[in-house]
C-alpha cells in the first residue's frame, strides 16, 4: 500500500496539474472504482461535471480533492490505483477506471487502477480542530509532516498504549502515514524491535522514533518515493526510487549498514517486519 511520501508525491503532482480547472464531464469505465460512491455512477458524475477543483490535499495517506461548495472527491489508492495526467489523445490505459475532462480542453485526469482495490467517491466534509477533512477521514490523525502534528501529545499518547510500538506506528488514530516500510525504516534508526512494549517506552525514545519516522519520510519523499513495482508511479507515470536507499525494509539476507548482520524478516499482522538481530534487541517477554 503507497504511504505518506507516495501520496504526497501525487498530491503534489494535482496540485499542479488540475487546480483550478472546471471539470466538464465524467466517465466511469468501471463501477468497482466508484463503489464507495453508494449512490451510483450516474449521481458522481452529475455531482463533479460543473465544479471547479479548489486544492489537492491529503491527511496522512488519504488524498482528496476539494470542490466547489462543501464536498470532495476523496480518492482511495488502494494496492494498485494511479492518478495521471494524461494529453486527450493519449490511447486510454488497459485499467482505466474513471476519466475526468475539463473545461479549458487540457490533459484529462484518468484515475487507474489495475487491482480495482482503490476507488473514488464524492464525499460531505467537516471541520476538525481548524481544517477541513471529507467524513471519511475526520478520525485520522495529524501526520508528523503536518505543520500542527503535535509531537508531545503524541509521544504521550503513544506511551499510554499497551501494545506494541510498530503496531502503535501503524495506527492512523494515533498518527497517520506511516506503514509498514516508513515503520520498519524509523525502528532500525532507533534501534527499536518492533516488538517493544509502548509502555516501558521512555518519552525520549518515544521521541527519537517519531523523528526518525518523519525523516525517513522526508527522504523519501525528496527521491519520488518507493516503489516497488510500476504501480506506484507520480501523475506523469514516472517511479519513485527510494527503494534503493532503505535500510531493512525487503532487505532480508543483506548485511545491516551499522553492523554488518543479516537482516532478518518476521511475521507481523500478515505482512513482514524487517529489522537487524544485533542492532534491534528482541524484547523480552511483558
Amino acid at each position: 500500500m503507497p504511504e505518506l511520501p507516495e501520496v504526497e508525491v501525487v498530491r503534489r503532482g494535482l496540485e499542479a496539474h488540475v487546480v483550478g480547472r472546471l471539470i466538464t464531464s465524467v466517465e466511469v469505465l468501471h463501477p468497482r472504482a466508484i463503489r464507495r460512491h453508494i449512490a451510483g455512477d450516474i449521481d458522481f458524475a452529475a455531482r463533479l461535471a460543473g465544479q471547479t477543483i479548489t486544492a489537492a490535499r491529503r491527511r496522512g495517506k488519504y488524498l482528496w480533492a476539494d470542490l466547489d461548495g462543501d464536498a470532495a472527491m476523496l480518492a482511495h489508492l488502494g494496492m494498485s490505483g494511479q492518478m495521471l495526467i494524461r494529453d486527450g489523445d493519449a490511447p486510454d490505459e488497459k485499467h482505466l477506471r474513471v476519466r475526468l475532462r475539463f473545461a479549458d480542453g487540457g490533459p484529462q485526469l484518468r484515475f487507474v487502477d489495475q487491482r480495482t482495490f482503490g476507488g473514488l467517491s464524492i464525499e460531505d466534509t467537516v471541520e476538525v480542530d481548524g481544517t477541513v477533512l471529507p467524513v471519511p477521514v475526520a478520525h485520522i490523525a495529524r501526520d508528523p509532516m503536518d505543520p500542527a502534528f503535535d509531537l508531545p501529545a503524541t509521544v504521550k499518547a503513544l506511551r499510554r498504549k499497551r501494545t506494541e510500538v510498530k503496531r502503535a506506528l501503524l495506527d492512523q488514530n494515533l498518527i497517520s502515514g506511516i506503514g509498514n516500510i516508513y515503520a520498519d525504516e524509523a525502528l532500525w534508526r532507533a534501534k527499536l524491535h518492533w516488538a517493544r512494549p509502548t509502555e516501558k517506552l521512555p518519552a525520549a525514545k518515544a521521541t527519537e522514533v517519531l523523528a526518525h519516522a518523519a525523516d525517513v519520510m522526508r527522504e523519501a519523499l525528496g527521491q519520488g518515493g518507493t516503489s516497488f513495482d510500476a504501480l506506484y508511479v507520480n501523475v506523469n507515470g514516472e517511479s519513485g526510487y527510494f527503494d534503493r536507499s532503505l535500510a531493512v525494509y525487503g532487505q532480508e539476507g543483506l548485511p545491516c549498514g551499522r553492523c554488518g548482520s543479516p537482516i532478518r524478516r518476521e511475521p507481523f499482522m500478515n505482512r513482514s517486519s524487517y529489522s537487524c538481530p544485533r542492532c534491534q534487541r528482541r524484547p523480552h517477554t511483558r
